[in-house]
């Protein structure tokens, strides 16, 4: 009876051994399945967004999130007598002339095969934002020279609209070259 029960402990645990193996290689599979299809997915997506209208509605919200921002700063700053709405419609109106000749070193290209412009990561632009960025919150952080800060913000949202308002012109001069859509 002893003899019994070793034999069956032997079976029972190489069963359960073999059973664990199975389910450890299924699970193997299974998750190199999974993270097969999050490769894919991924390269899909970083295509979608490579593409114009993506990157297009990303500049936007861009735009509106900050214009809502320095919207709420300008209003502060103008009750408090700092500044005035003339001057940051100046100042903003300025700029846009600038922000429309930045877009012109934006790297974009029609990709004929997926019928889309794409556009790439424009690293200047990126600079001269977080550049102009951390010279407002030193102004009015740091310094509290709140005019200057306004002027910042302002300069900021004339270079973000007139880049926006470039890419788009240049997108459509580029779909309808190409053919991706008719005038």
């Amino acid at each position: 009876m002893i003899q019994f029960s070793l034999i069956q402990t032997e079976i029972s645990l190489s069963t359960r051994r073999s059973a664990l193996a199975a389910t450890l290689i299924g699970y193997q599979y299974m998750n190199n399945r999974k993270i097969n299809s999050l490769k894919i997915f991924v390269q899909s997506f970083r295509g979608e967004m490579k593409k114009s209208p993506f990157k297009i509605w990303l500049r936007v919200f861009l735009l509106v999130q900050f214009s809502i921002i320095f919207g709420i700063f300008f209003s502060q700053d103008i009750a408090a007598g700092y500044f005035t709405w003339g001057k940051v419609t100046g100042i903003i109106l300025f700029f846009i002339p600038i922000g429309y000749l930045i877009s012109y070193i934006v790297p974009m290209h029609a990709n004929v095969d997926i019928q889309a412009v794409t556009l790439s990561l424009d690293r200047v632009y990126l600079f001269l934002i977080w550049i102009l960025v951390i010279a407002k919150l030193l102004a009015s952080y740091l310094y509290h020279t709140e005019s200057v800060a306004d002027v910042i913000m302002c300069i900021i949202l004339g270079i973000m609209g007139g880049r926006l308002g470039g890419i788009i012109i240049r997108v459509e001069k580029l779909k309808i070259e190409h053919g991706f859509m008719k005038n």
